[in-house]
């Protein structure tokens, strides 16, 4: 069903209203709004990463435009992780006004700072801990810890006279962290207690049964897999998972080797983390990567970006022999981390690229490398009967993941008419203990092209499909500007076609046939002549050749 656009009615006093503007039938670019008493707090401010139908795009942004007029309504960014999900939007946020402050624990401001200096964005923040209680305008913000597939994760309470809402970010409930810092349920069950009127629960694994495995299960399997490896090992996973890449450089300095980052993100996140004391390097163990090539290649573990098959990311590039270190026959190729949605077919393609040239690749497929950093429904259903929320608001998920958590919600005795499945844009207005949908807003994909932003439209999406999927054709004709008649041409030239231009000899006269007769209809106007041009190939195209390309023609008076 397509969704019906209506705007939500101007909001009364004593009522909170909360918009996600993206993260809502989607896994990234999450992004909410609460807005109180004529102020703004936003709950982070993520990317998604594009997909094949979306040739050239380097990432998509939520939408902005609800809010680009109230820029100075805003009084603080929330950013409950470091994840690019959560905190990859910030900067096109910032670069609309640059002193909205932000408000994280140190790890993530840490990463988002890095961000922003690349933007050469100098930002205000607030750093904050679990169990800190801050105020940000109408708004009181209660930080709670939660566990994650990357330290220092926040889940937030915010407190308004129309009530309180949790949002947990993303959150596991890993019962032996590495790190020792649990999902903090005793903050939980005191927030229940006190009344939870709406809880914004991340959904990614809601439709996986039972609990997400322990992070260090993983160790063993990459100890015995690096342990075992004849040659050099590659460890492909996401540039700030800190618990993973601790994991690996655990495993090769026990068996005697040494650790090398590769790609850019990777070495400023590990960086960042080694300094912040989130990531314990024995002495000696890391290396420059350009003085690990004179290494023995028995002695030597690549740390890398790319398990998601980002085209140019390390591991994609090493597949196609595009990189100096070339996969070969003994090395061992280890990819830690999930597939996000969408990806699955850039993996598999980076996976038998690696095997082709030799390479013994490791994956969740066939070897346990690789545990969730969400909770499935038995820690779900945990948080529903610890907390109790009045309402809830399944968020971080494409639509089966937040259906999934909705009847987990209801399972546990929510009313059904209290779980909202909502959508990127839904207006949720929260007022006297009950949730209610008041409006819905027309919200579109922003997409960053190279040095655009917002400029590439799904028009221009569909013309490079187009492109790529059909080809290209393009037609020039002279004619005379008094009579109308064909002067020169057409002229037919073609891309992205088996056959070469000599196919199109037989249409030729089809089109200096079309244009003699649309000149004897007294047609001149260069445009309309143009568009004959395009019915008469795109007719023959279609018949003769079964394709729809595209076609520009142009038709030059003389």
């Amino acid at each position: 069903m397509p969704t019906t656009v209506y705007e939500p009615p101007t909001l009364e006093p004593g009522t909170l209203r909360v918009t996600p503007l993206g993260g809502l039938g989607e896994v990234g670019r999450n992004m909410t709004v609460f807005e109180y008493g004529g102020k703004l707090l936003i709950v982070d401010c993520g990317v998604l990463f594009p997909e094949e139908h979306q040739p050239g795009v380097d990432l998509i942004l939520p939408d902005f435009e609800p809010i680009k007029h109230r820029l100075d309504d805003i009084v603080g960014v929330v950013l409950t992780h470091g994840h690019e999900d959560h905190i990859g939007a910030v900067p096109y946020l910032l670069k609309l006004k640059s002193d909205i402050p932000l408000i994280g624990s140190g790890l993530t401001l840490a990463l988002t700072e890095a961000k922003l200096k690349e933007h050469r964005i100098k930002p205000y923040s607030l750093t904050v801990a679990e169990g800190q209680i801050e105020n940000a305008g109408p708004f009181e913000l209660e930080f709670v810890a939660v566990n994650h597939s990357i330290p220092d994760a926040l889940a937030v309470a915010i407190r308004t006279p129309a009530g309180t809402v949790l949002a947990t970010g993303d959150f596991k409930m890993d019962q032996l962290p590495l790190d020792g810092r649990l999902t903090d349920l005793r903050a939980f069950a005191r927030l229940g207690e006190a009344g939870v009127d709406l809880f914004l629960v991340d959904s990614t694994n809601a439709d996986v049964p039972g609990f997400t495995p322990l992070e260090r299960s993983i160790g063993p399997v990459l100890d015995q897999v690096i342990g075992q490896a004849p040659r050099r090992v590659i460890v492909a996973s996401f540039s700030s998972h800190v618990h993973r890449v601790q994991q690996v450089i655990d495993a090769a300095a026990a068996h005697g080797r040494r650790v090398a980052f590769l790609g850019r993100s990777m070495v400023r996140n590990m960086t960042i983390a080694e300094d912040l004391g989130y990531l314990q390097v024995p002495e000696g163990v890391l290396i420059d990567y350009k003085k690990a090539r004179d290494l023995p290649e028995d002695q030597i573990v690549y740390m890398s970006t790319g398990s998601q098959g980002e085209p140019m990311a390390v591991l994609s590039r090493m597949a196609n022999l595009d990189h100096e270190i070339e996969p070969g026959p003994g090395d061992t190729v280890i990819l830690a981390s999930s597939l996000i949605p969408g990806n699955e077919n850039a993996v598999y393609r980076v996976i038998d690229g690696l095997t082709k040239h030799g390479a013994t690749v490791v994956h969740k497929g066939n070897a346990k490398v690789h545990v969730s950093g969400h909770a499935a429904a038995g820690e779900l259903l945990y948080c529903y009967n610890i907390l109790k929320p009045r309402n809830v608001l399944p968020v971080h998920g494409e639509y089966r993941h937040l259906m999934a958590n909705a009847r987990l919600a209801q399972s546990t005795g929510i009313d059904p008419d209290r779980t909202i499945i909502a959508e990127n844009g839904t207006v949720v207005d929260l007022r006297e203990g009950e949730a209610s949908v008041v409006g819905q807003l027309d919200l579109g994909f922003v997409y960053v092209d190279g040095s655009t932003v917002g400029e590439i439209t799904e028009a221009d999406l569909k013309d490079r499909r187009i492109l790529g999927e059909e080809g290209f054709i393009s037609v020039i004709v002279v004619v005379d500007a008094a009579t109308g008649k064909v002067i020169s041409g057409p002229e037919i030239h073609a891309r992205g076609f088996a056959e070469d231009d000599t196919v199109f000899e037989s249409v030729k006269p089809k089109i200096a046939a079309a244009l003699s007769e649309a000149a004897l209809a007294g047609v001149r106007d260069p445009h309309a002549l143009s568009q004959v041009v395009r019915r008469t190939i795109g007719r023959w195209v279609n018949q003769s050749l079964r394709r729809r390309p595209m076609i520009v023609p142009l038709v030059i008076e003389a």
